[in-house]
């Protein structure tokens, strides 16, 4: 039976799209709780889009959540077997408060978690993964990739204290490029780290390009190894047919306690903020007690809802209008006759205020006249 896309929103359009997506590349399907043991979230809350996390007693008296994060109930119950990968997808609810009234919000989400022996194929197929869950969305996206190994490797060679090492974080996440004069001459840097670390900061563009300028940055083995595994992921990306749309960014940072290597946030032309967000996630991974490595993304289906699905934009393609003295068996047949052309109509006696429709007829007797479209 084929999926009729015009009677779902847009988050649920492009839920179907990614479930069969991740499918294909053998991810399997992930379910879970709707709670966890509060614990879990409190030992990790940096890690946590927000930090108001919803909490209750069971019947125990043990202090439980509402998940306000998939990731980590993910690698909390994650096996460890050698040489085997586990690879999941979920399209999940999370709930946090939001607001100055604190009020619960329930956000749907969908992605993937890559966990296990991470090798260069495995961070170019969730990357691919991740562009493609972009372009399956609008073919107008961006996904904006960065490398924490890169910038780390860096920060590394800079000898300051670790809370200006933050604050070095926080301007490169920023593009505050005086921010980073500002604390390179209270520290007393020498003029090539600070040209290194503006032409990081000032590093954005098409792969290709990105990497031609970064590479005179290069300081250590582990900057050396980041570089490495960007080019790869330009080459894979390129002879996909996907550069046109992947930029280097390196203003895509986060916290240092828990990714290590890619890092990346997808756009969709519309939507003013990112959409997908993900990364490579070592850290957290021996952080949870865990020996494997772990990759993957989440896509906000919450802020799709303002895509236009199938129906361009419309409630219904046809409004019906009727009067009192209306046969029901001729209104019927009416109906049914829009119907069996594929069409959605609504039959109604007057015009509802908010309604979106494309054509209007009212039923007289047994004439059914169009009388306008497009509301």
């Amino acid at each position: 039976m084929e999926l009729d896309q015009s009677v779902l929103t847009g988050g649920e359009v492009a839920a179907f799209k990614l479930r069969s997506l991740y499918r294909q590349y053998g991810y399997m399907p992930y379910k879970m709780s709707k709670f966890e043991e509060y614990e879990l979230y409190a030992l990790n809350k940096d890690f946590l889009a927000s930090d108001s996390i919803i909490t209750f007693n069971d019947a125990d008296g043990k202090l439980m959540a509402l998940k306000p994060d998939v990731t980590l109930s993910i690698v909390k119950n994650s096996e460890e077997i050698p040489g085997l990968l586990q690879k999941v997808y979920y399209d999940e609810q999370v709930y946090r408060t939001a607001g100055t009234l604190n009020a619960i919000r329930e956000i749907r989400q969908a992605g993937v978690e890559c966990i296990g022996e991470i090798d260069t194929y495995h961070s170019c197929e969730v990357l691919l993964l991740a562009a493609r869950s972009l372009y399956s969305i609008s073919k107008s996206y961006i996904l904006d990739v960065s490398h924490m190994g890169f910038v780390a490797g860096l920060l590394e060679c800079i000898d300051i204290s670790e809370s200006c090492k933050r604050e070095l974080l926080d301007c490169i996440r920023g593009k505050n490029r005086h921010g980073i004069e500002v604390i390179c001459g209270a520290a007393g840097l020498a003029d090539d780290m600070l040209e290194r670390l503006l032409t990081l900061v000032q590093a954005y563009g098409p792969m290709e390009r990105v990497l031609d300028e970064l590479r005179p940055v290069i300081l250590n083995e582990a900057m050396s190894s980041s570089f490495t595994e960007l080019e790869q992921v330009c080459s894979v990306l390129k002879n996909l047919g996907y550069d046109r749309n992947v930029m280097f960014d390196f203003s895509v940072a986060s916290s240092m306690r828990y990714y290590n290597g890619l890092l990346f946030t997808g756009y969709i032309d519309g939507i003013p903020s990112g959409v997908l967000s993900g990364g490579r996630y070592d850290k957290l991974m021996h952080k949870m007690g865990k020996k494997s490595g772990a990759i993957g993304f989440a896509v906000y289906l919450d802020l799709l809802e303002g895509l236009l699905s199938q129906n361009n934009g419309y409630d219904v393609d046809i409004l019906l209008l009727y009067s009192d003295d209306a046969r029901v068996e001729t209104l019927n047949r009416a109906a049914q006759d829009f119907v069996s052309r594929g069409l959605t109509v609504r039959v109604q006696k007057a015009v509802p205020k908010e309604l979106r429709f494309r054509r209007l007829f009212r039923l007289s007797g047994n004439e059914v006249t169009e009388l306008g479209s497009d509301r």
